[in-house]
């Protein structure tokens, strides 16, 4: 290739550029090639997904594109690729110059081999909604999600599976949102504020429900960038009243056991896994009555100690 052919060429020697090429929606491709390319941690890449490529046509034409990304660069393309159709398959390895990594194909051939039985080479088959009863859950997951996002109500919130806690902008809407989305689970999350800390306690609402509880902190430099953007300049977002809220929440977290992480340097599919293993919701559902491990007595707030509301009635899950 002649000097003048590489009128793009990148400065950085560990940059690639990255295609994800698939029949189909190419999540399953991202996916797994996202998990691949993790383990570079020292690799620069430009990623482009490519959905849909479901003819020779189109695959020759996409193939095309990666050579002409290779020819102007001067860097040899990665290219991730998921084909049902050996036709199709044929037709883009056989015309692209880039590193082909044929995810699909390396599984299916020897699964074949050891199962005795031949795949129905379905595209799409990973998308299709085979089981109703497991989608609908899964987006009433999600409605139940949305409507006790940051402890805006406290309607049905024994129906919860899982309860976040944690100071405001530490990560509990995201994280809320992905186990509803990607495990059908139902999660409320609610904010712990500084009448909280004040009064040395969890909110009311929450203490029957303790067992439900998991705790995302974050560090005080983070968070203070996040909230600067939100609201720039308040005492709100300020580093001190930061480390402040951070140092009370674990502090409280900690005296009523109740398990929690570091969001700050964690994935949110780190973070989802965490929370899933911890409840062992994969594919199950936390009952509403859990019975204890051992039992821990509640700790009450100084309104309460004088209710009706007796210590010894409280069972929760010990941590």
């Amino acid at each position: 290739m002649s000097e003048d052919q590489k009128t793009d060429t990148p400065a950085n020697p560990n940059w690639r550029p990255v295609f994800i090429v698939s029949d189909g929606t190419a999540i399953t491709a991202e996916t797994l090639a996202h998990s691949v390319l993790t383990q570079f941690p020292n690799l620069n890449y430009d990623r482009e997904r490519i959905p849909f490529i479901d003819t020779v046509e189109k695959a020759t034409q996409t193939a095309e594109r990666i050579n002409a990304t290779l020819h102007r660069t001067g860097v040899r393309p990665l290219v991730f690729s998921t084909f049902v159709d050996p036709v199709i398959s044929r037709a883009f390895i056989n015309s692209n110059e880039g590193f082909q990594i044929e995810l699909f194909r390396s599984f299916v051939g020897p699964l074949e081999q050891e199962l005795h039985m031949k795949s129905e080479h379905t595209i799409g088959a990973t998308h299709k909604i085979r089981d109703e009863e497991r989608y609908n859950k899964r987006i009433a997951a999600i409605d139940y999600t949305l409507s006790h996002d940051d402890g805006q109500t406290n309607r049905g919130l024994d129906q919860a599976e899982v309860i976040l806690v944690g100071v405001s902008r530490s990560g509990k809407t995201p994280t809320s949102l992905f186990l509803a989305m990607q495990f059908g689970i139902k999660v409320a999350n609610y904010p712990l504020i500084p009448e909280d800390f004040e009064r040395g306690c969890l909110p009311d609402i929450l203490l029957p429900l303790r067992h439900k509880l998991f705790g995302l902190s974050i560090k005080p430099e983070r968070l203070s960038e996040i909230r600067n953007e939100r609201r720039p300049g308040s005492r709100y977002a300020s580093i001190e009243n930061c480390r402040d809220e951070i140092r009370n929440a674990e502090a409280l977290m900690t005296r009523n056991g109740i398990e929690w992480l570091n969001s700050t340097t964690k994935s949110i599919e780190e973070i989802a896994a965490t929370i899933v293993a911890k409840f062992h919701l994969q594919g199950v559902s936390i009952r509403t009555s859990k019975p204890a491990l051992s039992a821990k007595p509640a700790i009450l707030c100084p309104s309460t100690q004088n209710s009706n509301l007796a210590i010894g009635t409280i069972t929760f899950i010990a941590f």
